[in-house]
């Protein structure tokens, strides 16, 4: 199998171009490496250092043209959620399947899913998996299906776990379109469950950060990290922080229960509901071991929120 890692000679290929897979692949041509960026249909805007290609990363076809040729595989897929349960499984037994052939090294951007409800517990490495919701089984069976293959030797993978993201980019988030236009315009704001509870949002740059040092580090390898996090805080203060940095109050709209709002239809809410536990009691993601092993600590908060709420501008004035 390739060793890997710091040989900025050795091809790093990025599947998945949402906010995550892009940012990534930025920070990884960043560092020196040949990135690969991969999805369906291989366009979009040219960026510094990556050459895309298109493939299905869901057909062992599509996994293999991919990942050919790469020393270290990023999974960053995901699908709207409707599919997931359906998707999802099948991405990993191609991808999986094309790490098993090549040797290539393989890093999962992964969720919070698989702990499920914690009463408001702090999320560690440790926590169990006691996901009850569709969503959330299907993520932990994915996850004890990459542990395995590590352990049996079929493969050498790594899990990077992830809060709700926030950043330039993010749209698809509880702080993303449904917040910032609304924010920058003067229309409505969503709020999810308790805004006053903490909620862990994870920065992408630090997503992107975090997923490229585990590719880099093989040393990580066979076990779940939480990737770099902010300390949570009440959604309410960050809708305090963007305030200040709009220089107008915030109409917020609460939702005790869902409901079609903004970039989120009717499609999604009725998928969304079994994971609405996350807005009704504490979201609260401890990063401190990723940190203390790869010493590489969050964004603080504020710097992510100036960014994004620059990003959005600059969005909302190509509209």
């Amino acid at each position: 199998m390739p060793a890997a890692t710091h040989d900025t000679r050795l091809l790093h290929a990025v599947l998945g171009s949402g906010p995550a897979g892009t940012a990534l692949a930025r920070e990884l041509a960043r560092r020196g490496h040949p990135v690969r960026l991969v999805d369906r249909k291989g366009d979009g805007p040219a960026l510094d250092g990556v050459r895309r290609l298109a493939a299905d990363v869901g057909t062992a076809e599509g996994a293999r043209a991919a990942t050919a040729g790469a020393a270290v595989v990023y999974h960053c897929v995901n699908v709207a959620y409707h599919l997931q349960v359906e998707v999802m499984p099948r991405v990993q037994e191609a991808v999986l399947g094309a790490v098993e052939a090549s040797g290539a090294r393989l890093v999962v951007l992964d969720t919070l899913y698989p702990y499920g409800e914690t009463g408001g517990a702090v999320m560690t490495e440790d926590t169990p998996w006691r996901a009850t919701s569709r969503k959330g089984r299907m993520r932990a069976a994915l996850d004890e299906r990459y542990l395995a293959a590590h352990r049996e030797g079929r493969a050498r993978v790594v899990l990077g776990r992830s809060a709700d993201f926030v950043g330039p980019g993010v749209l698809n988030s509880s702080l993303g379109a449904a917040v910032f236009p609304g924010a920058l315009t003067g229309g409505e704001v969503l709020g999810l469950g308790d805004i006053g509870l903490p909620h862990s949002y994870t920065g992408i740059e630090d997503v992107a950060g975090g997923l490229a040092t585990l590719g880099e580090r093989p040393e990580g390898d066979g076990r779940v990290w939480h990737l770099p996090t902010a300390p949570a805080v009440g959604t309410r203060d960050i809708h305090a922080l963007v305030e200040k940095r709009t220089g107008r109050p915030l109409n917020v709209v609460v939702l005790g229960e869902l409901r079609p709002f903004g970039p989120f239809d009717e499609e999604f809410v009725a998928e969304y509901a079994e994971m609405f536990y996350q807005h009704t009691e504490p979201q609260i993601m401890d990063s401190s071991a990723f940190e203390r092993t790869f010493g590489r600590r969050p964004a603080p908060l504020e710097r992510t929120l100036d960014a994004t709420v620059t990003w959005y501008e600059q969005w909302l004035s190509r509209l």
